[in-house]
């Protein structure tokens, strides 16, 4: 059964989908999920929570502040810092519903999301177990990776202009998430972002292409994978795609080495948006057992 529910965080209101599964025991094992960078839970985080949902877990899915049906203003705006508190109260939303064990919640993020899941893991010991799929790593150094060097002083000014013209009580500068003009500025370049996401426009008509200049300046500050030598004791599974080159390869695989146990790793084959689509079943499968063991999830 699935039924929609909001929830308040930092003063917005969050909406989302609460799935609850079937016979079994009075109180059950949940798990939170969002999305991430500009996405919206109906690219396929309904799915994923579908498969948890059969195996006995409660799942929240949500949408970030500024997105999709949530509140927040700048709308499109990709706030970390805000999303990661949104992660924390979820949690607490979901620990006030009577049927899910407030001691038995882990969280799942992707992309973005699952750098956020990295860092909340890190700080919030209410976190039972963690899956990051495909995460984001660290701001800086991806920025190094995606813009040229000698590009960078202009895209500064670009961040300084947008924030006088916003002091100053102007509209916040925008620009594409995707584009099929590999020379058109953009928040995720290349033709798998722009292939993935536009592929999605018939069943996520609340995805826009679209977000705040300022989410990518917000973005080259994020530096989640500093905390995840601290996720221990509480288990982490990272899910790595072998060729990813959004949330790069190496860059997963070194944080990966810096946690602690306890800790898993699932290597899939393909790029950043493998996991949703061609590997949909290797890496919903390894999440769910997972969490299932590490929740103890009821059939």
């Amino acid at each position: 059964m699935r039924s929609d529910v909001e929830f308040c965080s930092e003063g917005r209101t969050l909406h989302g989908w609460l799935y609850r599964p079937g016979a079994g025991a009075d109180t059950a094992a949940a798990v939170v999920m969002a999305h991430g960078f500009s996405a919206v839970k109906e690219q396929y985080l309904d799915r994923y929570a579908e498969v948890f949902q059969a195996a006995g877990l409660g799942v929240l899915v949500y949408d970030h502040a500024n997105f999709s049906a949530s509140e927040g203003l700048p709308r499109q705006e990709v706030d970390p810092v805000l999303q990661k508190r949104g992660y924390r109260d979820a949690i607490s939303f979901a620990q006030t519903i009577p049927w899910i064990d407030p001691a038995r919640i882990g969280i799942w993020g992707t992309s973005y999301s699952g750098g956020h899941v990295i860092a909340v893991a890190a700080i919030d010991r209410r976190v039972r177990c963690v899956v990051a799929q495909v995460p984001f790593i660290s701001g800086s150094l991806s920025a190094q990776r995606r813009t040229r060097s000698d590009l960078v002083p202009a895209q500064l000014r670009r961040f300084e202009a947008d924030r006088a013209a916003r002091f100053r009580g102007a509209a916040p500068a925008m620009l594409p998430a995707v584009s099929a003009d590999p020379l058109q500025p953009c928040a995720m370049p290349g033709p798998d972002a722009h292939a993935f996401f536009t592929g999605t426009q018939d069943f996520a008509p609340n995805w826009h292409n679209a977000v705040t200049l300022r989410s990518a300046e917000l973005s080259r500050e994020n530096e989640p994978a500093v905390h995840i030598a601290r996720i221990s004791p509480t288990p982490l599974l990272m899910i790595v795609a072998q060729d990813d080159i959004l949330t790069a390869t190496d860059l997963c695989l070194e944080a990966y080495q810096r946690a602690l146990p306890p800790k898993d790793l699932v290597m899939v084959p393909g790029g950043h948006f493998d996991p949703y689509l061609r590997h949909f079943d290797r890496t919903s499968t390894a999440a769910r057992d997972f969490l299932v063991a590490h929740l103890g999830a009821i059939v």
